[in-house]
């Protein structure tokens, strides 16, 4: 058996565990297929970026083992021991994996993958106004919306629009973020106050707004739209933050030992990006937006964490690090020398204690599609 015909095995076993997500949920593995979209643009952060970021950080840990060690024991710029939440909605749809905008020997047939790992939603030069830097990455999501726009310029060149718009837009997925994150976890990370990132948050959301105007005018132009815009993940529950904000304070905690102030921000952001998608909608009738709930997607999983395969003593603690509590350190981060990684990766929730696993990227993508498909306006 080749190599390719492996992989093309073990994708077909990944989507087969799409099928039940827990006795309540029921998910056909296929079900976006009958959406026909023929291609899905991603925009995004760490969480989607399949191979952006490490074209230009060749030395990221990103780039090498054990980052992707069970995506065909080939580390690819994802964020992960194996697939996102991205890879498990091609799959759905009955697509390929998207290749990276930056993947010069990339196949962009069906679509292509804009986010960038450790991008803003903000531009760099406004969150620097703030005194706020990024120190990954000059990228926002600004420009992952000219280079789409550069993209789709290509593909429409010699086309009618009636061309233009099947392949464009009519038959397209956008997917809008995970977004924004990282402008609240740069300014938390870099001093700032929870009171003063909560200041942030309506900036951070009005770029984003700005960018769904962009991405619909363009549907407008060319046919209706269907974009999903997910919202933040509760970042409490999340070891990076568990480590950095840890406290003798139990009140500070919630039921699932997540903080809550820093879950009352993610919580603050999706609360005003529904508002936004909604005036979006609105504006452009044509256009069919979803909000994707990852904040749920995310509680659900640990409401269900047993019944889904998850070791419930360590489910914040990181797979891929070492130290503290929640086996986490900033001094030594995953792919650095000496951090261990967990012999069984699929009982973690958290894989380098800033993302997730495959396994809870693919429990994630159960809820989400089950949560979404309804919303598509996709024909049954």
């Amino acid at each position: 058996m080749t190599t390719k015909s492996i992989f093309y095995v073990f994708l077909l076993i990944s989507l087969s565990l799409l099928v039940i997500v827990s006795s309540s949920v029921t998910v056909n593995p296929q079900i976006l297929t009958t959406c026909q979209f023929d291609t899905i643009y991603q925009l995004g952060d760490s969480t989607s970026d399949t191979g952006n970021f490490i074209r230009d950080s060749p030395l990221s840990p990103f780039a090498r083992l054990p980052y992707g060690q069970d995506f065909s024991l080939n580390s690819t710029g994802r964020s992960s021991n194996g697939l996102l939440i991205i890879d498990y909605l091609a799959m759905s749809s009955g697509l390929p994996l998207l290749d990276a905008y930056s993947n010069p020997n990339g196949t962009f047939d069906h679509g292509l993958n804009f986010a960038v790992a450790g991008s803003t939603a903000m531009l760099v030069t406004d969150l620097a106004a703030q005194n706020i830097s990024n120190p990954a990455t000059n990228n926002s999501l600004m420009t992952q919306i000219d280079e789409l726009f550069l993209h789709l310029f290509y593909l429409c060149e010699n086309q009618t629009d009636t061309e233009c718009a099947q392949k464009t837009s009519k038959s397209a997925l956008f997917i809008v973020g995970d977004i924004g994150a990282n402008d609240y976890n740069y300014a938390l990370f870099q001093g700032k106050k929870i009171e003063q990132v909560k200041a942030l948050v309506p900036q951070v959301v009005a770029a984003i707004k700005m960018a769904l105007s962009e991405v619909t005018w363009y549907g407008g132009v060319y046919g209706a739209s269907r974009i999903i815009v997910p919202g933040s993940f509760p970042i409490g529950c999340l070891p990076n933050y568990l480590t950095r904000f840890q406290t003798n304070d139990s009140s500070a905690y919630d039921e699932f030992h997540c903080l809550k102030d820093l879950n009352n921000l993610a919580s603050y952001h999706n609360e005003l990006l529904q508002q936004a998608i909604q005036e979006i909608r609105i504006e452009n009738p044509n256009s069919v937006l979803v909000y994707g709930d990852y904040f749920n997607a995310y509680e659900w999983m640990l409401e269900n964490a047993k019944s889904l395969g998850f070791d419930e003593s360590s489910m914040q603690k990181a797979c891929c690090g070492v130290g503290g509590d929640y086996d986490f350190s900033f001094e030594r981060l995953c792919g650095s020398p000496g951090v261990t990684v967990c012999p069984n990766p699929d009982k973690r929730i958290s894989w380098d204690g800033i993302h997730f696993t495959q396994k809870a990227y693919q429990h994630m993508t159960s809820w989400l599609i089950h949560d979404i498909f309804p919303k598509l306006a996709c024909r049954v």
